[in-house]
């Protein structure tokens, strides 16, 4: 039995890095001015970690978009594997050569392109969507912010949100 209703469980389960993160750091903020020696060193490490993990928590949030979408995403050893209805396939996370979001999909769809195959359409709101966040955002000078923001923004076209090497010549820029 729950005293929490489903929908109040749902909007705390989606700000729960942000809460664990607030919880670190008030339990550093009592510590660091309440104790001396270790343990107010202590206090002041789990402070700074309670900031990085707001701004980490805070980033995942925004890339939450709900479970609603077809198919399922599964992330193994960097294996990007998309399972869905009408399509599917599988992506090495290290042969990525470009992320790409096609905001005219209904719903709106990651494109992972790698060479020689043809490029990988999924669901931003797939199954298990959750886990390409931490895949994006091992990708070399991939701009998170940026990332997130063209996440949120609508448009009728596809935008390249990172490429490894660029195809295109040096005086037209991605960013």
């Amino acid at each position: 039995m729950s005293f929490i209703r489903p929908e109040a469980r749902a909007q705390l389960w989606r700000w729960r890095e942000v809460i664990a993160a607030v919880m670190m750091f008030l339990l550093g903020l009592k510590w660091a001015y309440s104790a001396v020696g270790f343990t107010a060193i202590t206090g002041w490490a789990l402070v700074a970690t309670g900031l990085v993990t707001a701004i980490i928590g805070a980033q995942r949030m925004r890339f939450r978009r709900g479970t609603s979408g077809p198919g399922v995403v599964q992330v193994d050893e960097g294996q990007i594997a998309y399972f869905g209805p009408l399509t599917g396939g599988a992506v090495a996370a290290s042969e990525l050569e470009r992320l790409a979001l096609d905001q005219s999909a209904k719903p709106p769809h990651w494109l992972l392109e790698q060479p020689g195959q043809p490029p990988l359409a999924i669901p931003v709101n797939a199954e298990g969507y959750e886990a390409l966040f931490d895949v994006f955002a091992a990708l070399p000078g991939l701009k998170t912010e940026r990332m997130l923001s063209e996440l949120r923004r609508r448009g009728p076209h596809q935008v390249v949100i990172w490429e490894r090497s660029s195809s295109r010549p040096d005086h037209h820029r991605l960013h």
